[in-house]
């Protein structure tokens, strides 16, 4: 190879080619990390009704690293979305040094077991909320289901001017709400709960609040029974509530 002088060029030529690449990518790394080049303005587009800009605020100046072109935008977006209140985020940067951050909010519908909020659109978040909100129960992992639940049922108890206040489902997948005027609380159980309720709502009126107008407040219903229900009443003993024939798959679905 040596004594090849074609070969010696096309070597040196190429070690030559590698060292300005090296040389170019080295100084193209320490040109994009400095200063020049750090964001000179962060943008915050909301609108922000329960997320703290100024919590924001922080996280953008104490967790996001990197100028323009060396910021990763998916571990940036990671870090803001921790903040309370914040559901989603979106980052995109503007030449020559702009942050422009977009946020999203959970809007709060219910509580979530002990300690979390779902949002309108079924999922579980951590924040602080010292509103008003109905109670959903459920196992893990169960929070769209209970809150399409609640929709539905709701929707349903609309007539006869019942609100749901909790909804609860299960470990074995029976349900039952609570309405909150007088907290009435009603058995549906595992199986066509949808029907069940609608059977109920359909007799509301001649049954549950005709004891009501009576003075005989009614705090349970029991909807698990092949014809009719069971009723908890004021001044009546339990022990003929518990008289009513189970249906055929058993009282306590």
């Amino acid at each position: 190879m040596w004594d090849n002088a074609r070969a010696l060029n096309a070597a040196t030529a190429i070690i030559a080619i590698a060292t300005l690449v090296a040389l170019a990518w080295a100084l193209t790394s320490w040109a994009v990390r400095q200063p020049a080049f750090a964001f000179r303005e962060v943008v915050i587009e909301g609108p922000l009704s329960r997320a703290n800009p100024a919590f924001l605020e922080a996280v953008i100046r104490e967790e996001l690293r990197g100028t323009f072109f060396t910021m990763r935008l998916a571990d940036a977006r990671a870090s803001l979305a921790r903040v309370p209140w914040v559901r989603d985020v979106a980052l995109r940067r503007l030449w020559p040094g702009r942050l422009v951050v977009s946020v999203s909010e959970h809007e709060p519908l219910a509580r979530w077991n002990d300690n979390a909020l779902v949002n309108s659109r079924g999922e579980t978040f951590s924040a602080d909320y010292d509103g008003e909100l109905p109670q959903f129960i459920g196992p893990e992992g169960a929070s769209a289901d209970v809150t399409a639940r609640f929709r539905e049922f709701g929707e349903m108890l609309r007539p006869a001017n019942l609100a749901i206040a909790q909804i609860s489902l299960s470990p074995r997948g029976a349900w039952r709400v609570t309405t909150g005027r007088d907290a009435l609380a009603v058995e549906l159980g595992r199986v066509d709960p949808g029907p069940r309720l609608a059977r109920f709502v359909a007799s509301y009126a001649r049954t549950v609040a005709r004891l009501e107008r009576a003075g005989r407040h009614v705090s349970r219903i029991d909807l698990r029974y092949a014809n009719g229900y069971a009723a908890a009443v004021a001044g009546i003993a339990e022990t003929a509530v518990k008289q009513a024939r189970p249906d055929r798959t058993g009282h306590t679905r």
